[in-house]
């Protein structure tokens, strides 16, 4: 259960909502911080205005938090970033927005958000969504279940059009200077690749989820890269996956 709750929104009415249904969904327990600025969300997390861990910021009492709900897309991109900053935080990340397109979506799940919901969706789908986490499962709107579906079933019947499934033409010789990955690390890859997030990776390899943020680490110094989406299309293109 979620004992402290950060929710991320620059909109007012939203908030309330999202502050409801996370008191519905965790009664009597959860410890809420809601905030549309991103100064105020980067200091409650602990983090610096460049995104970094910073000592400098007093973390309130019960974090670091359970669980963040954040709106994506919020103009200038701070929830954006935000979401970025937070893709190895321990926190599970839902996405609150109004876009279930398959490009927000894709870019949601590159960054290994543990939820997806849709704002229009009634109360009681959000709340039992957020419960859901607490069995290990993805909190998703019924709508983006669906198209996670189709596009699972399209993949299935055309392989090719998976990101990783490129073909010994396309795929681009790793650089001579590439550190190789050892065989954990090129795991931990494969499954970053699908967009699987820290803890399913960390119940899937039966690791802790820091060691699993650790291999990440790794695995981007030795590629060069700074996200999850670059790591995957540089991992596709090399044939690493």
């Amino acid at each position: 259960m979620a004992s402290s709750v950060l929710v991320f929104d620059d909109s007012r009415a939203s908030r309330q909502f999202l502050c409801r249904v996370v008191r519905e969904s965790y009664p009597g327990t959860v410890s809420i911080v809601e905030t549309g600025e991103a100064v105020v969300a980067r200091q409650a997390l602990g983090l610096s205005a460049d995104g970094a861990a910073s000592a400098v910021f007093e973390v309130p009492q019960g974090s670091p938090f359970g669980l963040v709900v954040i709106e994506p897309g919020m103009p200038g991109g701070d929830g954006s970033r935000l979401l970025e900053e937070l893709a190895h935080h321990a926190a599970r990340k839902v996405v609150a927005t109004v876009h279930g397109d398959d490009d927000h979506l894709r870019t949601a799940m590159s960054l290994g958000v543990d939820g997806y919901l849709l704002k229009h969706d009634p109360q009681d789908i959000w709340i039992d969504a957020l419960r859901r986490l607490d069995t290990g499962q993805p909190a998703l709107s019924p709508a983006i279940a669906r198209r996670l579906m189709q596009g699972f079933a399209q993949r299935s019947a055309d392989p090719m059009s998976e990101l990783g499934s490129c073909t010994s033409r396309d795929r681009i010789p790793p650089p001579a200077n590439l550190a190789p990955l050892t065989p954990r690390e090129s795991e931990v890859l494969t499954y970053l690749s699908k967009g699987f997030t820290i803890r399913e990776i960390s119940d899937l390899l039966g690791i802790r989820w820091f060691t699993v943020n650790d291999h990440i680490k790794s695995i981007y110094r030795k590629l060069d890269v700074s996200s999850r989406a670059e790591a995957a299309v540089l991992a596709a293109k090399q044939g690493l996956v």
